[in-house]
């Protein structure tokens, strides 16, 4: 798994982990526990993998064998997208390499995005794999691109290398791998420092359409 947890100044960088980062029950677990930490001891967040992947997202061979527990997962994997979407600090997902399904979404969930311009795709691979979107997942997508853009991405399953992201707006600017981290805080050094209270509760205005339908099955 090999999450890490690092401060550039008073920036988080969270190291997702250095495989093809699945969100495990054990790695939503972890994650969580580190964005506890930064909540309320950063003054920004980025989050990054390491080599080939940003994360491949759900972890289908845990699900294949807790076929009972699916519901259960969902619900953790959509409240993390929510913690993100709504997280009171200004984010930025540095992009560094295949970024597939949820692990797209989780990207999608922050402020900004950044991504390797050389290498990597940024997809939503579940038209191709027949796994429907959920309305919270398909609601946290659609609030962030353009109409048209989430019709190609979500029903296509399109590949989108660093510039077809970038002209698409599924990113916000791209950089040479070992530039991703000081391109990401570039972005967030002018922006930090807002209260807060303020900030989560904006965010939770904004994207109260998918905030209801992430958090749809937890009632």
């Amino acid at each position: 798994m090999a999450t890490n947890l690092e401060y550039h100044d008073h920036f988080a960088v969270l190291t997702l982990g250095d495989d093809e980062n699945r969100f495990s029950p054990d790695w939503l677990e972890t994650i969580n526990g580190h964005l506890d930490e930064i909540e309320t001891g950063a003054s920004g967040l980025i989050t990054i993998g390491v080599g080939k992947f940003y994360s491949n997202g759900l972890d289908l061979e845990w699900l294949m064998s807790n076929g009972d527990r699916a519901e259960w997962y969902v619900d953790q994997v959509q409240e993390l997208f929510n913690r993100i979407l709504t997280f009171p600090l200004p984010t930025v997902a540095a992009v560094n390499g295949h970024a597939f399904g949820a692990g797209a979404m989780l990207a999608i969930a922050h402020d900004y995005r950044t991504m390797r311009e050389d290498r990597g795709y940024y997809c939503f691979p579940e038209v191709d794999i027949n796994i429907p979107f959920t309305p919270g997942m398909a609601a946290l997508i659609q609030a962030k691109l353009t109409p048209q853009t989430a019709t190609t991405a979500m029903t296509t399953g399109h590949r989108y290398n660093a510039p077809d992201a970038l002209a698409a707006g599924l990113v916000d600017e791209t950089a040479p791998e070992n530039a991703l981290v000081a391109a990401a805080t570039a972005r967030l050094t002018p922006i930090a420092g807002k209260d807060r209270g303020t900030l989560g509760a904006i965010k939770a205005t904004m994207y109260k359409s998918a905030t209801d339908a992430l958090h749809q099955g937890r009632q």
